[in-house]
């Protein structure tokens, strides 16, 4: 099992933009079309901006048309949570977070491209992006 980053929220406030924070910590979505990954097309891998683990990659990165950064599969299935997220009262959705600091990345969907056919629908404000180097 992974040790849990335990901050207060304080240290949250101070670590995070205004932005970061309501998303991550407050469970806010952006905007579709905002994000500063939404329509990133570099190599690399997408990590949680509360911890830095690694969450996602570009290589399972595609184009949903929603507007936010999509992806068929995490970079390894310990590393997200998921519960449900009844928030919308006509609406039973499941929630993504990070199974480090707990961080909210977006909601996962059964409407995703082959081999998952998941989309997990992620917020660019939850995200840090490390590109792959090319040594």
């Amino acid at each position: 099992m992974t040790e849990k980053t335990r901050k207060t929220d304080e240290e949250w406030r101070r670590e995070l933009t205004p932005e970061q924070y309501k998303v991550a910590r407050e469970h806010g979505t952006e905007r579709p079309f905002t994000g500063e990954y939404w329509d990133l097309k570099e190599r690399g891998t997408y990590r949680c901006i509360g911890c830095g683990t690694p969450l996602f990659s570009s290589e399972t990165k595609y184009d949903s048309g929603t507007g936010w950064p999509s992806f068929w599969e995490p970079v390894d299935e310990q590393n997200v949570e998921t519960e449900e997220d009844r928030s919308l009262f006509f609406m039973r959705r499941t929630e993504v977070h990070c199974a480090v600091c707990g961080a909210h990345q977006g909601h996962v969907f059964n409407d995703g491209p082959e081999p998952t056919g998941l989309r997990y629908c992620i917020n660019s404000a939850s995200l840090r992006f490390e590109a792959e180097r090319s040594d």
